[in-house]
């Protein structure tokens, strides 16, 4: 489901539209919460929550949120440095880093913050929860517990070529 626009640098993809029902007098009363990843493809990612009575401001609403939300990520190439794993609530997301030209093997929700980071070659595997607001969550912060080789030499004092 996960539709993809560009705006400027950043790209946006909508991961998940919900809709939500009031009852009131007159019936029901409908708004609408939209869960969207922005990232800007070269190593920065974020997710944004935005909710409204009609789809498209909840969406608008949802990239205003992620592009205030952006985040570093390490890249080796076009995957990741190492293997890596987060979990939020009951939702555990395991990131290995795979060969050139495998491309993104990975659920809606892990495939979108994939894509809009950047990662071209990565396999993932989700455990637990399908909740997608906590899957993109969790990705997140698997990959931003990342570290390049030149970041733990520094951190170490030593050199690990």
């Amino acid at each position: 489901m996960a539709a993809e626009t560009t705006r400027g640098e950043l790209i946006d993809k909508v991961v998940k539209i919900r809709r939500c029902a009031a009852v009131v007098k007159g019936g029901r009363r409908f708004s609408f919460t939209a869960l969207v990843v922005v990232g800007d493809g070269r190593g920065k990612v974020g997710w944004g929550y935005g909710k409204a009575k009609e789809v498209p401001s909840a969406v608008e609403k949802a990239i205003k949120d992620g592009s205030r939300n952006l985040r570093d990520v390490p890249m080796s190439g076009t995957t990741i440095p190492h293997q890596a794993q987060a979990h939020l609530g009951a939702a555990r997301v395991v990131l290995v880093p795979a060969a050139a030209g495998t491309g993104v093997i990975a659920g809606n929700a892990v495939r979108a913050v994939c894509e809009a980071c950047g990662i071209r070659d990565i396999l993932t595997k989700s455990y637990g929860s399908t909740n997608p607001i906590n899957l993109v969550k969790a990705t997140i912060k698997a990959l931003t517990e990342l570290r390049s080789q030149t970041e733990v030499e520094r951190l170490r004092g030593v050199s690990l070529s």
